[in-house]
């Protein structure tokens, strides 16, 4: 794997300014590096290769970012938004992480070294560390129809991976929109939704920013404030 992509070292990420977008590697899982890597701009998955769990942080060429005032709500949307739904913006690994591995199937990149360091990321927080991990779940009366994992840093969010009920139409769709407004009323710069090239994230608002215009805001906004 070293011969193909790039190892990343914690000595990296304390020295080096430049990052070239593409893919690196790490075997270490250990939330100080995630939150390093994360603050850098880096979105992080992981694999399992020869039975043994690596870390993929990936400094993406383009990124795609949702600027609040751009958010957009289909009329598909409006009987839901009648609907009886409740939106909880918490830390529930235990309900949520089943559900996206149920969902993802062989494609779930979360491994379980990746699984084991969400846990512990759950102890750091906005105040004390500048960075905060989220579950947000969508509930259809009892009845949890979408969410996603991500995680707040400085006056930004990421989103990681998310799942939706097939048998709830236009649920995950609800789900961005109710998010996307819950985070404009908490009063942060921008969503950072990942990987730009996916219809739904540009069907909801968001713009194509390519590397260096994104970490240009990226570097302001994310910066710690007491």
């Amino acid at each position: 794997m070293s011969d193909r992509i790039e190892y990343i070292s914690e000595n990296d990420l304390e020295y080096r300014d430049f990052f070239t977008p593409q893919y690196y590697w790490t075997e270490s899982f250990s939330p100080q590096i995630y939150i390093a890597l994360a603050k850098k701009g880096f979105i992080s998955v992981s694999c399992n290769l020869q039975k043994q769990d690596i870390l993929l942080p990936e400094m993406q060429s383009a990124y795609a970012v949702l600027d609040f005032k751009n958010l957009r709500k289909r009329k598909k949307l409006n009987c839901l938004l009648k609907s009886d739904y409740s939106l909880k913006i918490n830390k529930n690994l235990d309900i949520i992480i089943p559900k996206l591995i149920e969902h993802h199937g062989k494609e779930c990149w979360l491994t379980e070294s990746y699984i084991k360091m969400l846990y512990k990321l759950l102890n750091y927080s906005l105040d004390k560390d500048n960075f905060e991990l989220a579950t947000v779940l969508l509930y259809s009366n009892n009845t949890l129809t979408a969410g996603e994992i991500g995680y707040f840093i400085g006056k930004t969010y990421t989103s990681l991976t998310g799942f939706f009920n097939r048998n709830y139409k236009n649920w995950g769709s609800f789900q961005l929109f109710l998010l996307g407004k819950y985070l404009e009323e908490r009063g942060l710069d921008f969503w950072n939704l990942g990987h730009p090239y996916m219809d739904y994230k540009l069907s909801l608002g968001a713009k194509i920013l390519e590397n260096s215009d994104f970490l240009n805001r990226w570097s302001l906004s994310t910066q710690f404030k007491n």
